[in-house]
């Protein structure tokens, strides 16, 4: 039987993204200290489960230790879950002003939010995945645009970038997927 995980006291963040950066950090503040990495790292295509797991093999060879990588997908019903983990291209393309227009031919606006974080304690070993999901529908964008589609994901009448953040961080994806990293880590450290 394989060991668990251990857990060092500061983990490598493998994000180039400020406004992510400083989100997790305000999720996991007095859980875990962050130290921010910027590896520039090949994405696969697949699933975000197995675009996430690549990813953190991929990080924690690069940095020869611990590290915790996150991948953020929006996927509309209308489009079988597209774009999903390929939301970023179409980011970089349309931006936040234009990306509800993907949605214009069809009736169905719902979207899901996906965030999956990948923990692995570092070279040789498997990653530890922590998924949070958050139901929404795409908009046109209200708010600041400053933070990836957050102008453009609506939940309960408010988009992503009309939230303070801690209310935001309450029932994002992202806040829901590091719940559960929460509720692992408190296990490691009790074990």
């Amino acid at each position: 039987m394989a060991a668990a995980p251990t857990v060092p006291a500061r983990l490598n963040f493998i994000t180039g993204n400020k406004n992510k950066l400083a989100e997790v950090q305000a999720i996991l503040e007095g859980v875990i200290e962050l130290q921010s990495q910027n590896v520039d790292l090949v994405e696969i295509q697949g699933t975000v489960e197995e675009v996430t797991t690549d990813k953190c093999r991929r990080a924690a060879e690069a940095v020869q230790g611990p590290v915790l990588v996150e991948d953020t997908c929006l996927c509309f019903k209308a489009m079988n879950d597209l774009p999903g983990p390929y939301i970023k291209w179409f980011m970089l393309s349309l931006g936040p002003l234009k990306l509800h227009h993907m949605l214009d031919g069809f009736e169905d606006k719902s979207a899901q939010a996906v965030c999956t974080f990948a923990y692995c304690e570092g070279p040789g070993h498997e990653p530890v995945l922590f998924q949070g999901r958050t139901d929404g529908k795409l908009v046109a964008s209200r708010g600041p645009t400053v933070f990836g589609w957050d102008s453009c994901f609506e939940y309960n009448g408010k988009t992503y970038a009309e939230m303070e953040k801690s209310e935001k961080n309450k029932i994002s994806h992202r806040g829901k997927a590091l719940d559960k990293l929460k509720e692992w880590l408190a296990s490691r450290v009790d074990a």
